[in-house]
């Protein structure tokens, strides 16, 4: 189970970007983190696994209080936090099944890690896993010859090989056309639901938050002002996030422009 508390996260003396967040999701819950550019939503994923450190409150994983964790705490705690990204992050010149096992690095000995001589049963999860999403048969190609629907799925089997308690997905479909970006929210919807993995997504398209997720929490400024079920999520709640926006299903990125919301540890996203 995934709890915060009271999250707060203020670059310098600037209004918090995150104010006093409360958030739990256990069990296999699908929740879209949804609002426009600047809400604090990629920010609260990025505090969640500590790529961004929260000014203060608490995170905690299954009973393990993240935010105060040193540095060798934390690498283990990391482990059990998969992460998807929008860019995909992986290392072009290397294969599938390198850039797979990368999800291992975490587990194994420095040795082990700069030889690559992996465990058989990481190999073997590995195949497995890569049969499961469709890329088995790209195990030995390099990762630059594919397609940004096949780079998303190595990146998606990567962070399931950490064995991870906890998953995390920024903007996932951002940088892919509209049909590869509901086979691979389809594809996070199943995992969760076969792996009793809770996913949380930080996404713009609402069309896909209502489709694919269990549970939408809508953010504001940094403050959550809604939390419910898609069912739920009628005018009255897209209006206060979005502050009247038309038509926000469409504020998402496009393959073409790429531009919608990348986002360096002190943007206000």
């Amino acid at each position: 189970m995934l709890e915060i508390t009271n999250l707060i996260k203020r670059y310098g003396q600037d209004e918090p970007v995150l104010k006093g967040l409360d958030l739990a999701v256990e069990g296999d819950s699908v929740v879209a983190i949804v609002g426009a550019s600047g809400a604090g939503k990629s920010t609260l994923l990025r505090c969640i696994n500590r790529l961004v450190e929260p000014t203060s409150g608490s995170i905690r994983l299954n009973g393990t209080e993240i935010i105060n964790l040193r540095q060798r705490e934390l690498r283990r705690v990391r482990r059990k936090i998969g992460m998807v990204f929008q860019g995909f992050n992986l290392i072009d010149r290397l294969t599938v099944m390198e850039n797979v096992l990368a999800g291992r690095l975490g587990y194994v000995s420095l040795f082990q890690a700069v030889t690559r001589r992996f465990p058989a049963e990481d190999i073997e999860r590995a195949f497995v896993l890569m049969e499961r999403v469709g890329i088995a048969h790209y195990a030995n190609k390099r990762a630059d010859e594919l397609s940004g629907g096949e780079r998303q799925r190595v990146g998606v089997v990567r962070a399931l090989m950490q064995e991870p308690e906890v998953l995390l997905a920024d903007e996932p479909t951002a940088s892919l056309d509209p049909r590869t970006s509901e086979q691979i929210m389809m594809l996070l919807q199943s995992l969760a639901s076969e792996l009793s993995l809770p996913v949380l997504i930080n996404i713009h398209n609402v069309a896909q938050a209502r489709s694919y997720t269990d549970r939408i929490v809508g953010l504001r400024h940094g403050t959550m002002i809604f939390d419910g079920t898609p069912g739920e999520f009628e005018k009255e709640a897209l209006d206060a996030i979005y502050g009247g926006i038309e038509s926000p299903e469409d504020a998402t990125t496009t393959p073409e422009t790429g531009t919608e919301e990348r986002e360096t540890d002190h943007d206000r996203t």
